[in-house]
């Protein structure tokens, strides 16, 4: 039998629970509007104690590193370290500080052992008694294996909340080969994460990552740090510098400079087929009379070059068909009168060249021969010229990624609308063919020449080949032709080889050369201009130059050398010359990849004397040799860190290697029987600069071993 529904009991009971519910929902936004009004100020205090503002998360900056993956540029954490003592107070652990206060100025005299364990004590006591809230502990930032040891002191282990003891952190930025390439690796603005120069302000987005941000939040009594979104770390770029031939570069040009008292050494080798910059050096005397970088002379100089512009002027007349290398040109006595001005050969004093061939102008670097080569054919028409000039391609903007880097500054001629130029004049052209006039960057200079090295292609310098993230290539930045071609006559690139390599087999730039390989290049010796002053104002400043490369009959690498000295004496072929014929011979020397086993003698039976330092390349070769070899390394000789010790040889087929541990880099190690590149290498690293007299082996040090190291000393080595 089925029941009528009975509205009428029903829905009073629906109608009273729809009542409740709108009265409890009423209640509840009638307290979160109290709440959201006359409550506001309180409830945003609770929450402002329950979470902390969003902090940055700071990216890790990326590494810069060598073309064969040596670490160049790399951030590393720093810290400050300080002490909350109001804090210790007021969480009850002052017991715990006065049992562990000797074990703490102890500790910390171990740490850092300038400062004893009561002056420690006494530091810290009279932070205590001031209770301050931030007092250093040390007086200086210290490095992360320091902060690691010192948290595990008593009381600074405790949380910073329990103890006080808390830290501030900051990024530096640590260049393992010291100051090498240093003004083109670049720098950053002390501890702050911003680039200052060089690769590292180019490529600083790609460094330095992107920022990430985060949190702190109370949770029971405990702060959290939460992640609102992560920090992207920076990603590492490869260069094309070679450490050791930028080692061997500024090696030479240092050398050379403290010879002659020079002002400025530059030194750029680039690597023929690719344009990759193997090594670049901008040395400049400093204030103490040591040698060092702090401007980018190499790419940002704009300076008269001088007589290496003397084969590009050729090229253009060789290239137009004006000229070809039987024209012969008059030089008379060594002095010409060029439009009311004397042109005076080097020579002049001894009566000058005569008559000569082109080629034999370049061999001398007559000024007069190339000047009146020029002007023959180009006087009336030096618009010609200058734009045969510019398809030499010396005036390009290579797109340096160096702060300063500028385009070399040929100058057009231009004229009035009544046809008259307006920047030039009668002498301008004679001058600028033998390298005045213009303005040209040591590397644009170069990258012409190893142009005609690459058989006319110019390469466009590069000094970065990839960027790595996570040991993957994730960008890469392959060889650029700036130009197919520099050259229109297809016989133009192999007559300027043959001129540029006798300039140094029978001219002026024999001191370039080598016994044992054929180079080719030119000199330049050029008065710098004072401005307004002209160039005769007081003592004369002078460029000296050699562009060149090397071997000549089969190029692989270019090379280009300027100094700055004042005063005579001064010789391009005599100064820089020398300095390219050591960067050449160094180089070629380091590429010869030879076997060991070639060397070895079957009738020898006394192992090879081992020098201390590095054992990886002494276990390397007496393994190669054939001799047994007590504690050998098993790792990749490539990338394995060195392994510092000595040799000790126990019969005549047998050789212990003896590992030994090297002191901390606030002490001074012991160097005595290491070969000149381990200890400069050990040295260097531990902050030391280096002085060495003779050759072989370290048989003294002038700091002896055990002895506190500090800022800027410097080392003399006595080698026998």
């Amino acid at each position: 039998m089925s029941r009528k529904f009975d509205y009428s009991k029903v829905m009073p009971r629906y109608s009273v629970i729809a009542i409740l519910f709108t009265l409890v929902s009423c209640g509840v936004r009638g307290k979160s509007a109290y709440i959201m009004t006359a409550q506001k100020d309180y409830w945003e205090k609770v929450a402002s104690i329950q979470k902390k503002d969003s902090v940055p998360l700071k990216s890790d900056r990326g590494n810069i590193l060598s073309c064969d993956g040596q670490l160049m540029a790399s951030t590393i954490p720093t810290y400050e370290i300080f002490m909350d003592f109001q804090t210790l107070r007021e969480t009850g652990n002052d017991s715990i500080w006065e049992a562990n206060i000797d074990a703490i100025a102890d500790g910390l005299h171990e740490i850092f052992p300038l400062k004893s364990s009561s002056d420690f004590k006494k530091h810290l006591e009279e932070g205590r008694e001031k209770q301050s809230r931030h007092w250093k502990i040390w007086k200086t930032r210290i490095e992360y294996e320091q902060y690691k040891r010192v948290k595990e002191l008593p009381v600074f282990s405790m949380s910073k909340y329990q103890s006080g003891f808390h830290e501030e952190e900051f990024v530096a930025r640590k260049l393992p080969f010291g100051s090498l390439a240093s003004r083109t690796v670049g720098s950053l603005y002390g501890s702050k994460d911003v680039a200052r120069c060089g690769l590292e302000q180019y490529y600083d987005s790609i460094l330095r990552g992107e920022t990430g941000k985060g949190h702190t939040q109370k949770i029971r009594n405990k702060f959290l740090k939460i992640t609102d979104y992560p920090a992207i770390h920076g990603s590492d770029i490869i260069t094309t510098i070679d450490v050791n031939i930028q080692d061997l570069a500024e090696r030479a040009v240092v050398d050379e400079l403290k010879l002659i008292n020079g002002n400025v050494g530059v030194a750029i080798v680039m690597e023929v087929a690719t344009g990759d910059i193997k090594a670049i050096v901008n040395m400049e005397k400093k204030g103490n009379g040591e040698y060092g970088e702090t401007m980018n002379h190499a790419v940002s100089d704009l300076l008269e070059p001088g007589s290496v512009f003397k084969t590009a002027s050729l090229m253009v007349a060789i290239d137009d068909g004006v000229v070809d290398t039987n024209y012969v040109v008059q030089t008379g006595g060594g002095v010409w009168n060029m439009y009311g001005r004397d042109m005076k050969d080097h020579n002049w004093h001894k009566g000058g060249y005569g008559t000569i061939t082109l080629p034999r102008s370049l061999e001398v670097s007559s000024n007069i021969g190339v000047s009146r080569i020029v002007d023959n054919f180009y006087h009336k028409n030096p618009e010609k010229f200058v734009e045969g000039i510019r398809n030499l391609g010396i005036t390009d903007d290579f797109k340096i990624p160096i702060k300063g880097a500028t385009p070399a500054k040929v100058r057009m001629p231009r004229k009035n609308d009544r046809g008259q130029y307006v920047n030039w004049s009668k002498t301008t052209l004679p001058w600028m063919s033998i390298g005045y006039e213009t303005q040209v960057p040591p590397i644009s200079t170069l990258t012409f020449y190893n142009a005609i090295a690459n058989g006319g292609k110019m390469m466009r310098p590069r000094f970065v080949s990839k960027v790595v993230k996570d040991g993957k290539v994730i960008k890469e930045y392959p060889p650029v032709v700036q130009r197919d071609n520099i050259a229109k006559n297809k016989n133009t690139i192999p007559l300027m080889q043959t001129m540029l390599e006798h300039v140094v087999s029978q001219g002026l730039g024999k001191q370039a050369g080598s016994k044992s390989f054929k180079v080719a290049g030119k000199t330049g010796t050029a008065q710098i201009s004072k401005g307004a002053a002209g160039y005769h104002s007081g003592v004369v400043d002078y460029l000296l130059s050699f562009a060149g490369y090397f071997p000549a009959d089969a190029p692989r690498y270019s090379c280009i050398v300027c100094i700055q000295k004042t005063g005579l004496p001064a010789s391009g072929g005599g100064m820089s010359g020398v300095v390219f014929h050591n960067i050449a011979e160094g180089i070629m020397s380091q590429s010869l990849k030879l076997d060991v086993n070639d060397a070895c003698d079957s009738l020898s039976a006394r192992p090879p004397l081992v020098k201390a330092g590095n054992l990886l390349a002494a276990d390397y070769v007496l393994n190669s040799f054939g001799f047994n070899v007590i504690n050998g390394w098993n790792g990749s000789y490539k990338y394995g860190n060195p392994i510092w010790g000595i040799a000790e040889e126990k019969d005549n087929k047998t050789v212990k290697l003896v590992k030994q541990a090297v002191s901390s880099k606030k002490v001074m190690p012991n160097i005595v029987g290491m070969g000149a590149r381990d200890a400069v290498y050990l040295l260097e690293k531990h902050g030391v600069k280096v002085r060495i007299m003779g050759r072989g082996k370290v048989k003294e040090q002038s700091i002896k071993p055990g002895t506190t190291l500090r800022k800027g000393m410097i080392c003399s080595l006595t080698m026998a």
